[in-house]
Parts: structure tokens; sequence; C-alpha cells
């Protein structure tokens, strides 16, 4: 029986999983990831930790196991800018997706058309903490560190160059903001709109679907495996837990509840419409004729754990507070943008921030609570408005641990919700991936899932809800957009 470790190299934590060939896990370990919140919003990963954390999990998941895995499967975070040099080594400390150093740039992007330019070519949106923005950026003010990197890739290629001394990208990972999905190559017009086509050479060409490397020596004794064990490197970890949620019919989706609130939805054309919202992006998939429309929002369940810290209470008190506030929160409303670098899906706005609304001396710390969790659940259906969506809807992440929340979801959403009871689908899709790439023709089994169906006696509550919501998003988007313009600036939102 082939076995294999999936291994998930979150922005929190990194987690390693080993699977059978029926896709049930053996074998698990994990590992608290550590990030530089610096001033500025600026936030970085030291790539010789986040290596160190994946030989770690994976010493202590083939340790549990009690023999060698058949190979290892990496997926991971994307967008960020983790440069290195040629031997892989860092150049500088990468930089996280969630960085917000080039929100300013961004802006003037929005309003001066240079990120509409973009998406006519590539279908991408652009957020400050995406390669477009942030190597424009690094050669204004740190032209040095580009100058020796010899790579500008992402966290997954990045480590699995450590791992086998080769650079090997995931079309998924390139996506954002230069790839041109229907070629899978880059599009020098969008590249040339960033004003970084000097250094186009830092980007690798991305892979062909199906590639299998092999460990060399130090990545061996990195993860206490043998020199020459498979490796397969991507997709990263969006398209992977689409893949490993069951995502496989065109007009099918999957929202995840992390620490991102991602919605994607599998099609089999890609639409580079010019007037469209230049949000989200086409990411590819292992399938040369299929894509995942994905918005990939910056609220989550960050938002979440911001409330529940402000109102005194824990991730193990959720279920409570939920049951403690009806459905509307006693008429309290959130916003839930609160990233430092705004939003990036369903609409871009480095401005964006969030707020609460309707609080009185009746409010209840259960109430702020329900309302942020409703509010994220107006947000994950924009997004799958915007995605697409016609046909079933996976739910996973971290916040289909409440399973009072993910009814609530089910509620704001009013359809039904798959939720898959293999925890790591993400580590799940990409040994999916893996066993496609060593055995041509595999098919992954059918997951086990529950289903959570919304109730109709609030189903009429939240469709006002959600109108409303849509109606002061659209004056809060107003006021965002003129309060980051210059003067005199007319600006287009």
């Amino acid at each position: 029986m082939r076995t294999i470790i999936g291994v998930d190299i979150g922005t929190s934590v990194t987690k390693a999983v080993a699977f059978d060939e029926g896709g049930g896990a053996l074998a698990s370990a994990s590992r608290r990831s550590h990030l530089e919140m610096l001033p500025g919003g600026r936030v970085e990963q030291d790539l010789d930790d986040v290596v160190s954390g994946v030989g770690e999990v994976v010493r202590e998941v083939a340790a549990k196991l009690g023999r060698l895995p058949d190979s290892v499967a990496l997926t991971g975070q994307g967008d960020g800018l983790w440069l290195r040099d040629s031997g892989g080594r860092p150049v500088r400390p990468a930089i996280s997706w969630m960085d917000a150093r080039a929100s300013d740039l961004v802006t003037r992007w929005l309003t001066d058309g240079t990120i509409g330019t973009a998406y006519a070519h590539t279908g991408s949106g652009m957020f400050p903490g995406c390669h477009g923005p942030l190597l424009n950026w690094l050669q204004e003010h740190e032209p040095h560190s580009l100058d020796r990197a010899a790579v500008a890739g992402y966290c997954v290629d990045a480590v699995a160059q450590r791992l086998t001394g080769q650079v090997c990208l995931d079309a998924s990972d390139a996506t954002l903001p230069f790839l041109d999905p229907r070629t899978r190559r880059y599009a020098p017009e969008a590249l040339a709109a960033c004003g970084v086509a000097e250094r186009a050479g830092l980007l690798p060409a991305p892979a062909a679907p199906g590639t299998v490397l092999a460990l060399h020596g130090h990545g061996a004794r990195l993860l206490g495996l043998p020199e020459g064990l498979p490796v397969v490197a991507g997709p990263y970890d969006l398209p992977a837990c689409a893949i490993g949620s069951g995502v496989r019919e065109v007009g099918d989706g999957v929202l995840i509840l992390g620490t991102t609130l991602a919605s994607q939805v599998l099609t089999d054309r890609v639409d580079l419409d010019p007037l469209a919202e230049p949000a989200g992006m086409w990411l590819c998939t292992p399938a040369p004729d299929r894509w995942l429309r994905a918005m990939p929002a910056m609220v989550g369940t960050a938002a979440l754990e911001w409330v529940l810290a402000l109102v005194g209470a824990t991730t193990a008190d959720v279920d409570a507070l939920l049951v403690d506030s009806p459905p509307g929160a006693r008429g309290v409303r959130a916003f839930p943008f609160l990233s430092e670098a705004g939003e990036r899906a369903p609409f871009v706005e480095p401005s964006a921030q969030g707020r609460l609304d309707g609080l009185s001396l009746a409010t209840g710390r259960a109430d702020a609570v329900r309302a942020v969790c409703e509010a994220i659940g107006y947000a994950a259906r924009h997004c799958l408005d915007a995605a697409g969506l016609s046909g079933t809807l996976a739910l996973c992440g971290g916040g289909t641990r409440s399973l009072t929340w993910a009814r609530l979801i089910a509620d704001v959403l009013g359809r039904p919700v798959r939720i898959p009871l293999e925890e790591q689908v993400g580590a799940l899709g990409v040994v999916s991936v893996a066993r496609a790439s060593l055995s041509p023709g595999y098919e992954a089994p059918p997951g086990r899932h529950q289903v959570v169906d919304p109730r109709e006696d609030v189903r009429a509550l939240y469709e006002d809800g959600y109108e409303r919501y849509r109606a002061e998003l659209a004056t809060a988007r107003t006021a965002w957009g003129a309060a980051a313009r210059p003067a005199g600036h007319p600006g287009r939102l």
C-alpha cells in the first residue's frame, strides 16, 4: 500500500499527515510557524525556520508510522515574495502575503489603471501582498535584494528547492499576478504595467503538470528519509483544498473558513473581461482544461479571533456565544475587514476597514461575536456570487470545528454545505495530486462528509441582511476610495 506524507505549510501552522491509498489519515503532526509582525504593516518569515519546521513534522509523522513513506507531497500558503539565490538560500526574509508595505502603491495603481491593464491580460487582481506591488516596492526601496536574487518565488517552491535542489513552481502559485492562465505563460503586458519587466528573469516558468522531484542529500537528512524519495510540489493550498474537499464538477465550489476566507469555483473556461472588477484570479489546476475561479478574501477566522479577544473570550466559547445571540445579533452589524492590507476579493481596497454598528447598552458580547460571524458569512456569499457558484459547496478550514458557526454560514448562504470529515483537506488534496503524478490514471476516491442544511425560518432575515450588507459596503467603498485618493484625483472604483 503506497503511503504518502502530505505537508501543508500554512501561515500560522505547518502540518504533516500520512495518508493511505483510500485517503485515510494514518498519522499527523503540526508545528506553529513564526511570523515577524513589524512596523508599517510589514509581515515577514524566515525561510530557514519554515524549512526546519517541515523537517520536524515529517520526521514525527514518519516515526509514528513506523515505516518509510513512499513519497512526500508539499502544499502551503501562496502569494507573498520568497526571494532566493541560485542555491535556494534566502537573500532577505520572505515577505508574507499578509504584508501591507505596498498598500499605498496598490491604491495608486487602482486609480491610475495599472491594475486594470494587468487584469485584462491575466484575469488576476492585485493586493499589497502579491508579487507585482512587492517587486515594484523592492525595486524602489531595496534594489540590492533583487540584484542578489536568482528566484522570485513562493513558499512551496522555496521549500521544495531546499529539499531537492530544483526550482519547481506550480502553475497555481504562478497565477497571481503575471500569468496568463490560458497559456500558462507570463504576460509581458502585466509585467510592464507593474514596472518590473526588467526583473522577469527572476520568475521561474511553471512546471509541467505531473512533475516529480527527488530528495537530494541535504533534503534527505533534513527529513530523515532516503535520498531519491519522490517529492511532488504543489498546487498551493487553495487549489489543494478544492481537490481534497471533493470539488470535481464544473460549477462546484469550496469555501475555506480559515485565516482567510477563500472561495473557489471550478470552471472549464477563462473569461478575461477587461470591464470586470479587477479582483480574484483564475487558478490553474493539474488538468489543463480546468481552472478555479478564486476569490480569496482577507477576512476569516482572524476577524473572529479579534472580536473574541475584544470581549474576553476564546474559540472554545464560540458555540455558546452564538447560541446566546439570536440570528440578526439583536441589530448589531459588522464589517470584518480588519487586515492592515485592506481587502483583495471580491474587490480590491487597501483602505478597507472593519466596524461594529448598532451598539447600545443592551448589546452583549455574544451579539458582537455573532455580528462578526454573520458579516464573514455575508463576505463569503459576496465572493461566491462573484466566482459563479452554481453547483454543490464544500466548507472546510479551521472554522468548521464549530458546527454552530458552520450552520450559521449555511443559513447566511441559503444553501447546503458539505463538510469533509477529514480536517486536513489541503494535505489530502496535494497527496491526491502526487498519486496521479506517480500513477497516471489515478482517481481519488469520494471523500466522506456531513451535510449541513440552511434553516428555512431564518432565510428571509438573512436575505434582507445580505442586501443591507451589500448596500452599506457600496457606500463604504466610496468613502474609503475618496479618503485614499489624492485631493482632486477622480479615481476609479
